[in-house]
């Protein structure tokens, strides 16, 4: 795993959309890029940030929402009920937000930064986080909740920047 140079990646960048790989064996690199993660979600004014939005695939999750900071390894949803939506934005795409529906609260497993299971059931905004970010293992954005329509509409207003990112990034 490579963290030379970590920054958020954004719309247009591939590796958003790969799903991650979980994390076989916690390492000391793991716990060093679950704090370097949280430095730059704080440093950026979020409260969620994945690894792929750093560049790295690697299902690794942090928040913080107002609650306190949760660093997670492999988090997966087990359950969810009732429905909510709130207007959602993201660092990697930056100045778009979108209104998304999601599970009002949910039963989330995962590792922490020491291997140690944890179980955690959260609700309203703290459980549209973890949607989100865990949405961001497998790939998907925000900008996937869009009907097709607003895409087209959308894709005026983001394509500047990702074609930007694209030619800043060729190899990437």
């Amino acid at each position: 795993m490579s963290e030379i140079g970590l920054k958020i990646r954004v719309l247009g960048d591939p590796v958003l959309r790969g799903k991650a790989k979980k994390v076989k064996e916690i390492l000391e690199s793991h716990r060093s890029l679950l704090s370097k993660m949280a430095r730059i979600m704080y440093d950026s004014e979020g409260i969620g940030l994945a690894a792929p939005q750093v560049g790295v695939e690697e299902c690794l999750i942090v928040i913080d929402a107002g609650n306190g900071l949760y660093k997670l390894i492999n988090p997966r949803i087990v359950s969810c009920e009732g429905t909510q939506s709130f207007e959602e934005g993201c660092l990697s795409v930056p100045g778009v937000t979108v209104k998304v529906k999601r599970s009002k609260r949910i039963l989330v497993e995962a590792l922490d930064e020491n291997g140690k299971p944890l179980k955690l059931e959260v609700q309203n905004l703290l459980a549209c986080v973890f949607q989100h970010e865990i949405d961001h293992l497998e790939g998907k954005l925000i900008v996937d909740y869009i009907p097709f329509f607003k895409k087209i509409l959308l894709k005026k207003k983001i394509t500047p920047s990702s074609r930007k990112t694209r030619m800043e990034n060729p190899k990437e």
